[in-house]
């Protein structure tokens, strides 16, 4: 290029020095164009790795069940009378691999399950020409059997085996145990055989009820003393029953032996009180299936708190006790479950679970969940009502007896049968529960407990604690950044931004310990005094504000523009001081000394002291660098010539900061909010530490919560891998995960909007 003035020197842009300097400037524009495009896949691949791998945790729990026939064959024979052995009874042991078949001649068989094998016969204490006419369990964890007797006696037994490992080898060796001795106890003396037979064990006592083939009802209480030696002896007490139906089905006891179920084959139940052991009473009959259908069998679920019931008609529901308004105990009705109407066979109550299993008169298996309200499975495994059954105590192996003769082994597959819409967002009636409710409790310290899975708690304390979060962050954050970016001086605004912005990087861990043991308690003590802050601070900032514009000029001038909100420092430790020093004084004068005791009794508020108003300010520490941050770039961004113009045009500074500003940067503001609030939900550590991490749903403000991330982080450390619990752990992160993401889609989609809406300004 060359100038007009003829002297002008003549520049050369073609050297080959510039020509390399454009060739490393291009050369490191497609360096970085290609290393932002492989950071922003990366990102995106992260994040779809995350996503994919919590869909691999959680679609486990969406798999029904399912049965695999393994093998069949005849059903192993006893050695006494094999023509007339009659199988009463049928169970394995732990591995399924050793079943025992109890026959009404008084023969135990104990056989392999893979091919039928007999392992051993054990030949019971039966007198001579005495038969069996019934078998009952006391539960799967006591497991012992009650047998009745044709002479009116009982005989209690007990399964046990034993593994060893020779030679490297498992061995499995059975044998059977005589808890009370090898002679049977005496329930009808006279003589009359047993029909049906119940059992219940505790630590002290032993109680048995029992039906006579003369339609007599016995009950009757062993309490047992157990000596240094570890030597039981019983004493024998009989009691009266109250007047019931004597067309018995079945009679089941409750593990605690406080209730009595005697179940008629019409269809009816008399409930039998037994807390008072002395004087048993009657405390209800009810008709408990439909359309005066006959039983087909009943059940207790495992902890015997849930009554089973199928009837003729092919209904299944169940029923337990609860209280009513009058706190007296009642049998309810709970739940139904789906079934084509062919009536009921048999139910195997699961042994570990809420579940059991049903066969029908025509060979058909169903599996339920009675706590996930959900079946699991309907399928024909056989060609008629199976003679006996069994399942495993793990639930994965099922053996059926056919009426031909043939034991049939099955292969179950039902891991996850606690999981189902209901169970998670749905209320739930829970054994024990007056009523159904959402309720989080994934363990206790029992195997005949009820895992509650309802993620509604969690949800609920989840944008609970980030609600009262953004209330706190929000209009401070905005508002701050507002002031900064507008109106501050530019030194002041130069040391005031990087300080709020280093509050970022204070660990959430730090500010959660501070919360759980500083603020807490001070909140607690100075409840008054904080309330009057929120009071006395907005009116001693407006007050300040109205006295110093009333000011002489002289004086007001003397401060420069934009370094009035040093003059607010004072002003707000002053009335912070005052309104904390009179909290005493206004709790003795209007709460009567106490705002605890206040507000739960005389206003019904319970109060917790590590509740949602110590999580909002703690968290709302947390949130407001972002928040502020985002939100003081987005209005610092704003085009001056903007604002410029406005003020030229005679709008006064207020005006032009509603009208032309904040709509300009308003994408970015709500970004800010809405980073914001991801990072109130996402937010752990504090919620851990500076609440009572209780999963409860209530709106106080004064109670506390348990949120989806405080819960993973509690349990997840705790639950067997692969577990139920462990993939509905995921499952939380997964919804934790589609929330945060919902939310961003949602705002980005209004933030271009916005941005479209004033970006012609």
């Amino acid at each position: 290029m060359k100038e007009n003035s003829p002297n002008a020197p003549v520049i050369d842009f073609d050297t080959p020095a510039l020509r390399m300097h454009r060739k490393v400037r291009s050369l490191k524009d497609k360096i970085a164009e290609i290393g932002i495009g492989i950071g922003g896949i990366s990102v995106i691949i992260a994040i779809l790795l995350i996503f994919i791998y919590l869909l691999y945790e959680i679609i486990p729990l969406m798999k029904s069940a399912s049965v695999e026939p393994v093998v069949e064959y005849q059903m192993p024979a006893t050695s006494v009378r094999p023509d007339e052995a009659r199988t009463l009874y049928l169970a394995t042991e732990e591995q399924a691999e050793v079943a025992m078949r109890l026959t009404s001649v008084g023969e135990v068989v104990f056989f392999s399950v893979a091919n039928g094998q007999v392992i051993d016969r054990v030949q019971l204490n039966v007198p001579q020409g005495v038969d069996l006419l019934s078998v009952q369990s006391s539960g799967p964890s006591k497991k012992l059997l009650a047998l009745g007797l044709s002479d009116g006696r009982v005989l209690l037994i007990k399964d046990r085996y034993r593994i060893t490992y020779p030679n490297d080898e498992r061995l499995i060796t059975p044998r059977i145990d005589y808890p009370y001795g090898e002679e049977p106890l005496v329930i009808s003396e006279a003589g009359s055989g047993l029909s049906k037979i119940a059992v219940s064990e505790t630590d002290s006592s032993l109680l048995i009820s029992a039906v006579s083939t003369d339609k007599k009802a016995y009950l009757v209480q062993y309490l047992k003393e157990e000596s240094l030696l570890g030597d039981v002896t019983i004493e024998r007490n009989s009691l009266q029953l109250p007047v019931i139906e004597n067309d018995i089905h079945s009679i089941l006891i409750g593990p605690d032996q406080n209730w009595i179920y005697m179940v008629s084959n019409k269809g009816s139940v008399d409930v039998v009180d037994t807390r008072d052991m002395d004087t048993p009473k009657l405390n209800a009959r009810l008709k408990i299936t439909e359309q005066n259908s006959g039983i087909g069998d009943v059940a207790l679920q495992l902890g015997g708190i849930s009554l089973l019931v199928g009837d003729k008609n092919g209904q299944l529901s169940q029923w337990f006790l609860v209280r009513d308004d009058q706190n007296e105990w009642g049998l309810k009705h709970i739940r139904s479950f789906e079934h084509d109407g062919t009536p009921v066979a048999m139910m195997l109550p699961e042994h570990r679970r809420k579940g059991f299993l049903m066969l029908d008169e025509k060979g058909q298996l169903s599996i339920y969940s009675t706590t996930a309200q959900r079946t699991m499975l309907t399928e024909k495994v056989l060609g008629a009502a199976p003679v006996a059954g069994a399942i495993s105590p793990r639930a994965d192996y099922l053996l059926l007896e056919r009426q031909d003769g043939m034991l049939q082994a099955l292969e179950v597959y039902n891991k996850h049968p606690e999981v189902s819409w209901t169970s998670l967002w749905d209320k739930v009636w829970y054994e024990s529960y007056e009523e159904p409710a959402y309720t989080w409790q994934s363990s206790a310290s029992n195997n005949e407990f009820e895992p509650k899975y309802s993620l509604m708690p969690l949800a609920f304390g989840t944008l609970k604690a980030a609600f009262y979060a953004m209330i706190v962050a929000t209009p401070l954050a905005i508002c701050g950044a507002i002031y900064t970016a507008y109106f501050m001086a530019p030194a002041l605004r130069r040391k005031i931004k990087p300080v709020i912005e280093l509050m970022e990087a204070l660990p959430t861990v730090i500010l959660g310990f501070l919360a759980g043991l500083f603020l807490a308690p001070f909140l607690e003590n100075n409840l008054p005094g904080v309330f009057a802050l929120l009071i006395l601070l907005p009116i001693g900032m407006v007050g300040f504000g109205f006295a110093w514009a009333q000011m002489p000029d002289r004086i007001r001038h003397a401060v420069p523009d934009g370094w009035h909100a040093l003059l607010m420092v004072p002003v707000v430790l002053l009335v912070s001081w005052f309104a904390l020093g009179m909290s005493s004084t206004l709790e003795i004068a209007l709460f009567d000394g106490n705002v605890r005791s206040w507000l739960t009794d005389e206003m019904g508020i319970p109060f917790d002291q590590r509740n949602a108003l110590v999580v909002g300010l703690a968290m709302g520490f947390a949130v407001i660098p972002t928040i502020f941050s985002i939100t003081e770039d987005a209005i610092f961004a704003v085009p001056k010539h903007l604002s410029y113009g406005s003020l030229a045009l005679g709008a006064t500074p207020w005006q032009t900061l509603t009208r032309v500003i904040l709509p300009t940067a308003s994408p970015g503001i709500f970004s800010a909010v809405m980073i914001g609030m991801g990072r109130a939900v996402g937010e752990t550590m504090i919620v851990l530490m500076a609440t009572g991490n209780t999963p409860i749903m209530d709106v106080n403000i004064f109670e506390g919560m348990r949120t989806l991330a405080a819960n993973i982080a509690v349990e997840i450390p705790e639950s067997a891998v692969g577990s139920t619990h462990y993939r509905i752990l995921f499952l939380a992160a997964f919804v934790l995960f589609m929330f945060t993401f919902v939310v961003n889609t949602l705002a980005e989609v209004i933030r271009q909007r916005l941005r479209k809406k004033y970006g012609a300004l």
